[in-house]
């Protein structure tokens, strides 16, 4: 399990403290704007370092280069190269350098095909789609096959039908391998879908993991200011 040990988190003026573990499956992370729900997982991935505590993977601390981290992280912008084809945004998920074997190349056209983008590999990003291109990075991450996979935001832009469909990725494709999925969320309802273990970030602190039905059923006093 992914666990945050007396984690305490400074940025400028802004601080946010965490002591939790979270479990397998899909967890989402919720609260207001500002509250710090991308500054946590930029110190699960290591791109931030805490002032105090540890962050740990089955129960060894995890390295301080984020590259060698068990873990996968998808951003609002989808991280994907525009000078690079589809085939070769995905392939980096399997070899940075894309030196890639026959095998690892049947690897990433299963990944696009399980994504829906079967046949469009040679394209480049700007040829694609918002949700194709979201699809893309998706399948970059399943053929990372990292243990964690965070995901921040990067479904907020597309309409309703496509997050919709890409939220049935994650759980398909993420969920179902047994992956510990982690994903930060403006909209409960996306919570209440996929989630079934919900952190409340509000006031400085990251709370423990909750289970989504229960927090819903039964919401806390910062879970009803932010819902309103």
């Amino acid at each position: 399990m992914l666990t945050l040990d007396g984690v305490h988190l400074v940025l400028g003026d802004f601080t946010l403290s965490a002591d939790m573990t979270i479990p397998h499956g899909i967890t989402a992370v919720i609260g207001p704007s500002g509250s710090g729900k991308s500054t946590l997982l930029s110190a699960i991935a290591g791109f931030l370092q805490p002032r105090a505590g540890r962050v740990t993977w089955q129960g060894a601390p995890l390295p301080g280069d984020p590259g060698n981290r068990p873990i996968s992280m998808l951003f609002q912008d989808n991280n994907l190269f525009p000078h690079l084809t589809i085939d070769q945004n995905v392939g980096l998920g399997l070899r940075p350098e894309l030196r890639l074997t026959a095998q690892q190349k049947l690897a990433v056209s299963a990944a696009l095909a399980d994504v829906g983008l079967g046949g469009l590999g040679h394209r480049k990003p700007g040829a694609l789609s918002g949700g194709q291109q979201s699809r893309a990075a998706l399948a970059r991450v399943m053929l990372a096959d990292r243990p964690v996979v965070l995901l921040d935001e990067p479904f907020a832009a597309l309409g309703p039908a496509l997050k919709s469909e890409m939220l049935s990725l994650v759980q398909a494709k993420l969920a179902s391998a047994g992956k510990t999925v982690i994903m930060v969320t403006h909209d409960p309802a996306d919570a209440q879908r996929v989630a079934d273990h919900v952190v409340l970030v509000a006031e400085g602190i990251a709370h423990a993991a909750a289970r989504t039905a229960e927090l819903f059923a039964d919401p806390p006093a910062a879970l009803r200011d932010y819902l309103g």
